[in-house]
């Protein structure tokens, strides 16, 4: 299973992990709300998983300009 980290505001490619020993616990997904999981976590036909989180440059400017977070995409 792949796990894809891409930023969910500029889709900057962020990291990926091709372990299959990587667990759900070890990355943390269990602490995510049903929520949070619905927003954050997709999986492909493969049953590899994506993973939005946003990336530093985009986390420095939401930084300066908390109000673009009212933007869904505010970096494209």
């Amino acid at each position: 299973m792949a796990i894809t980290y891409t930023c969910r505001y500029c889709n900057t490619h962020i990291g990926r992990i091709d372990d299959d020993r990587v667990t759900e616990l070890q990355l943390g997904f269990h602490w995510l709300t049903p929520d949070e999981r619905r927003d954050i976590i997709s999986y492909d036909a493969a049953g590899h998983s994506h993973v939005r989180v946003i990336c530093e440059t985009c986390q420095e400017m939401l930084e300066k300009n908390p109000e673009l977070t009212l933007l869904s995409h505010p970096f494209q």
